[in-house]
């Protein structure tokens, strides 16, 4: 597609209605980026976990001896992007996959901006403050968790890192997705969320509000959106072919429901 055809194309906006397995929501985020290059196809997604994950950056190794004791009996997934590991759990993630010729894909670093400024917007109406971190902590960048590191994009409340995104750019297409932190997980108590950290008393995060600001972002209208059949079917192939130390049970989290949700935007 080019340019000007894709400004008339709405974005399609996935709500996934379930938590999911880890595999699975990282192979969906990789057949995104798939249709993006593909069919020139943009889409926005907002999901959650079924139960605490560990997702690896894509230069990092399952056998890293950084990895602590305490994740080792977790499922262990791969990401597309790079930086540090994640420890999912109680927490909001959202994806966008932008096509080649979308404006936004010849400025990654606008759209870290973008997205970031969209969800400040968003929790500030709710009541929590939340703002970029501005500058780098370069002596953080070692740490093998993404949430000890210290980005100049990350969002952060009260001194802590509360959001923090990561790309993947391929022949011009490009996936960013970002986790935000809700609450502090049991598995890694010490990344409180903006729950733990607010003066709100607990703030009422609307992730259909989320999807709508960020979708926004992207500079067209949005659309309720599914996958396709197709997407389906390569979510459940790469899935599958995910990292052996993943618990068999967390391969595949109910494709047929999955592949059916869609939203309201």
């Amino acid at each position: 597609m080019t340019a000007s055809t894709l400004l008339n194309e709405p974005i399609r906006v996935i709500i996934e209605p379930e938590p999911a397995g880890g595999a699975w929501n990282m192979a969906v985020d990789e057949v995104l980026l798939e249709s993006a290059l593909r069919d020139g196809i943009c889409t926005l997604r907002w999901y959650r976990w079924r139960e605490p994950t560990l997702s690896l950056g894509y230069f990092q190794s399952p056998d890293d001896p950084l990895i602590d004791d305490r994740f080792t009996s977790l499922p262990v997934v791969r990401r597309l992007s790079g930086g540090g590991a994640i420890l999912h759990d109680r927490e909001l993630t959202y994806s966008c996959a932008i096509a080649p010729a979308h404006p936004l894909a010849a400025e990654p670093a606008s759209l870290y901006m973008k997205m970031h400024a969209a969800i400040v917007g968003e929790l500030a109406r709710v009541g929590v403050e939340v703002a970029p971190r501005g500058i780098a902590d370069k002596g953080l960048d070692g740490n093998f968790l993404c949430f000890s590191r210290g980005d100049a994009n990350d969002l952060v409340l009260a001194g802590h890192k509360v959001l923090g995104s990561a790309q993947r750019r391929r022949r011009g297409a490009v996936l960013q997705h970002g986790s935000l932190l809700l609450e502090r997980s049991p598995v890694a108590p010490e990344y409180p969320g903006i729950i733990d950290l607010s003066d709100v008393s607990p703030p009422v995060i609307d992730v259909m509000r989320l999807a709508a600001v960020t979708a926004d972002v992207l500079g067209r209208k949005a659309q309720a959106g599914v996958l396709t059949n197709s997407e389906v079917d390569r979510a459940t192939q790469l899935a599958r072919q995910a990292i052996p130390t993943v618990p068999p049970a967390t391969v595949v989290g109910s494709n047929a429901q999955l592949g059916r949700a869609a939203t309201k935007s």
